[in-house]
Order: structure tokens, then sequence, then C-alpha cells
């Protein structure tokens, strides 16, 4: 490849990143709005496959030693409604590490428990903590085809689950100011 088609080949990603970062805002101002923990599973589910082309996406909750896959979206059903221990589930792995997951070949990597992913149609994957500090999730995203995730995909994943993570404490806040308002007014 010579340098010039390179160059061509570079700048037009740009054009590309700069609409999923667009859409990424969007996404963010549309999680700003959210009151409840379903509407954020229905915009971030979404999103995540949006923002990286893949072919499933899962949103996966910490609950106490286990991961509960609370809901996906996905060309084929997954893991929604199940619960694993933290330790067998690359989404419990994802939490205990505070860091992303990229898996490109599911098949040999020590993190996943391939029985559980022969009947699906997941190849490759990549998670990424719902807030890195303390993490509460992650979302997953998955392709049916072996795929190198790039960089971009992955930051845009990440900058996603923590957006996720803000729009989940202010639905608890949120939450907790209206059970305080309700407990004022019955006092009054």
């Amino acid at each position: 490849m010579n340098p010039q088609s390179q160059l061509l080949t570079e700048d037009s990603l740009i054009p590309d990143y700069c609409t999923q970062v667009e859409y990424l805002i969007d996404v963010v101002q549309q999680l700003s709005l959210a009151r409840n923990l379903q509407t954020i599973m229905d915009i971030v589910k979404k999103a995540a496959r949006r923002l990286t082309n893949s072919d499933g996406s899962t949103f996966v909750l910490r609950d106490g030693d286990n991961c509960y896959y609370a809901d996906e979206d996905a060309i084929a059903p997954l893991w929604k409604g199940s619960r694993f221990p933290l330790e067998i589930c690359i989404g419990g792995w994802t939490m205990n590490n505070r860091t992303n997951a990229v898996i490109v070949d599911i098949v040999g990597d020590p993190r996943i428990p391939y029985e559980a992913y022969q009947p699906t149609f997941v190849k490759s994957l990549v998670t990424a903590p719902i807030r890195t500090k303390d993490p509460i999730g992650a979302i997953g995203t998955y392709w049916a085809q072996r795929h190198q995730p790039t960089q971009k995909e992955i930051k845009l994943l990440q900058a996603l689950a923590d957006s996720t993570a803000i729009a989940m404490e202010n639905v608890q806040l949120y939450l907790e100011l209206e059970q305080r308002v309700k407990e004022r007014t019955l006092e009054l």
C-alpha cells in the first residue's frame, strides 16, 4: 500500500468515528433522562451494538457473588435471565478485574467457559465494566465471526459503560428523592 492510499484509508475512518461519537453524545443525553433501570438497559443494549457494529450485546449486573444477565439485544438468544458465579463468566472477570476483556477467539481463552458459548453464535467479544473503581455491572458485545476489535470500538464501549454508571447512580438518587418526597408529604 502506498502512503497516499494509506492516508485515504485513515481519513475514511474519521467520518465514521465522528458519526459514532455524535451518536454516543445522543445516547448520553438519552441516559440523562432515564428514570428507571429498564430504560437504561433498553438504551444501552442497542447503543452497544450500534457503536461496535456487533451482532449482540448484553447488560450484566452484579448480584452479590453472581452475574445476572439482565437484558440482551442479539441475533440469537444468549443468557438473558441467567445467573452465573462471578468467577466463571466473562462478565464476572470484567467486574473482578475492573477492566475490559477483549477476546478475538473464544476457543481456548481460559476466561471463557467454552461449554456455555459452544451452542451460541459468539466467536469474539469485548466486555466493559460499568464503573471501573467498584463495578456494578458489565456491558458485553459479541460477534458471530472472528473480530479484532479496534481501540476506537473498545473506547466507545467503555465510554458507554462509564455513562451507564452515571445514569444508574442518577436513577438511584431520583428514586431516593422521590421516596423522601412521598414520606414528607405523608408527614404533612
